[in-house]
């Protein structure tokens, strides 16, 4: 398979055979699925937590006799009918994350970046290189290539230069190669890799 690479300009400058291995595997829409949802699930934190009526502050006494006050019965100022009471069902920490299996986390990277390819949604550059480190050089990029929605920009490496430019612009996601994941190429409208970042990608995931 080959596929054309383009300078940030959008002019075409080679092109470039790409491994059927990564880039042409069989869409399997059910394990992509699988695989974002665990993800999203392994960023939550579970943290929150609140008070039963068995934690609050203060005592167990009871507020009132039982009969002839006019007030109905109450056997603890800490129910949660009584202001500072503790709260029914309260959260409690706990853990979401998800197992992902090596082997369908890897086969679901595949099958989501061939799909993209498939569907002219992947950007192949020679290198993306800034002259001045300003949000316009980023900017001047996606109005060269008509990118309107999200983007995911893959480098081959870090570099700091890039993040400050293009972190004013909503849609723009940079990340390397080695922490593209399924998530980063589903939830984005466009991929952009270098042609660094795909030999990086080719190695890691061709057994």
């Amino acid at each position: 398979m080959k596929a054309k690479v383009y300078n940030m300009q959008n002019n075409e400058v080679a092109e470039i055979e790409l491994n059927d291995a990564v880039f042409g595997a069989e869409y399997n829409e059910a394990l992509i699925h699988q695989v974002v949802v665990a993800q999203d699930a392994n960023l939550r934190q579970g943290t929150k937590s609140t008070l039963t009526r068995s934690e609050v502050r203060g005592h167990a006494k009871k507020p009132w006799k039982q009969k002839h006050t006019g007030h109905a019965r109450q056997g603890s100022t800490k129910g949660p009918q009584f202001v500072g009471g503790g709260v029914v069902f309260a959260p409690k920490p706990r853990d979401f994350s998800k197992k992902i299996n090596k082997m369908a986390k890897r086969t679901a990277f595949v099958s989501a970046l061939s799909q993209k390819l498939a569907q002219n949604e992947v950007v192949i550059l020679d290198e993306f290189k800034l002259e001045n480190v300003k949000t316009k050089e980023v900017q001047n990029f996606l109005d060269a290539f008509n990118f309107n929605k999200t983007v995911c920009l893959v480098l081959p490496e870090k570099n700091d230069d890039v993040l400050r430019a293009s972190n004013n612009i909503a849609r723009v996601d940079v990340t390397t190669a080695n922490l593209l994941n399924v998530s980063d190429i589903v939830k984005n409208n466009k991929v952009v890799l270098t042609r660094d970042a795909v030999k990086f990608i080719e190695e890691a995931y061709v057994e």
